[in-house]
C-alpha cells in the first residue's frame, strides 16, 4: 500500500507502510521525475571492439600470471619412493566477482581446476615416469575446508594395483599446497 506522496524539486519522496496491524519497519525510496532541469537519460551505445579488447587483455595476462605463479609457488614434492610436479594447468575455469552491498564488498568465486603432473617413483628396483591429472571439481569461496581431489593416472598398464594406489596417495599430498595457495588467492580477491 503506498502512503504519504509528497513531491520535491526534481523527484517525489515515496514511503510504503506495512499494512495496518502489521509491525515492520517502512521504507522510503526517491522516483525520478522527468523535467526540463534533469540530467538527459543515458543513451545504450553498442561497444567497439576496440572497447572490449583491452578488457579481455587484462583478464587473460592476470589468470596466466596466476597459473603461472602456482606452478612455480608448488614446486615438486619427494615422497617414500618418488617425487612428482606440477607441469602445467590444463584447465581453470569459473568466476570470481565482487559486488557492493550497503556500501560493504563481497567477494566470490566458483572454480574448476585440472594440474598436470609427472614425477618418478623406484617401483620394483626400477625408476618410472608416470604421468596423470590432479582434478580439483568445483570449489567456492569460503569453502576450502572442503577441497575435494581426483588423482587420474595416465599410462600405468605396466605397474602393479598396489603401486598405483601408493602413487595416487603420494599424489593427494598436493591437497594441502594447493589449498593454501587458493587461500591466498582469497585473501588478494578480499583486498581488492
Amino acid at each position: 500500500m503506498l502512503s504519504d506522496c509528497s513531491e520535491m524539486d526534481s523527484g517525489a519522496l515515496v514511503s510504503s507502510e506495512k499494512e495496518e496491524g502489521k509491525e515492520g519497519a517502512s521504507y522510503t525510496y526517491w522516483v525520478r521525475k522527468i523535467t526540463e532541469d534533469a540530467a538527459p537519460v543515458p543513451v545504450p551505445r553498442k561497444l567497439t571492439p576496440e572497447d572490449v579488447l583491452p578488457c579481455q587483455s587484462h583478464s587473460a595476462t592476470l589468470g596466466s600470471a596466476w597459473n603461472r605463479e602456482l606452478l612455480f609457488s608448488l614446486g615438486s614434492m619427494h615422497f617414500s619412493f618418488g617425487r612428482a610436479e606440477i607441469e602445467d594447468v590444463t584447465k581453470c575455469v569459473g568466476d570470481a566477482f565482487m559486488v557492493i552491498v550497503r556500501n560493504k564488498k563481497r567477494v566470490g568465486y566458483t572454480y574448476e581446476l585440472t594440474l598436470k603432473v609427472k614425477g618418478e617413483w623406484t617401483i620394483q628396483g626400477e625408476k618410472k615416469l608416470i604421468r596423470g591429472h590432479i582434478d580439483f571439481p568445483e570449489f567456492s569461496f569460503g569453502e576450502l575446508d572442503d577441497l575435494q581431489m581426483e588423482v587420474r593416472l595416465s599410462e600405468t598398464r605396466d605397474i602393479l594395483h598396489e603401486y598405483k594406489t601408493q602413487i595416487c596417495k603420494d599424489l593427494r599430498l598436493f591437497l594441502q599446497p594447493v589449498r593454501e595457495k587458493l587461500l591466498q588467492f582469497e585473501e588478494e580477491l578480499r583486498d581488492r
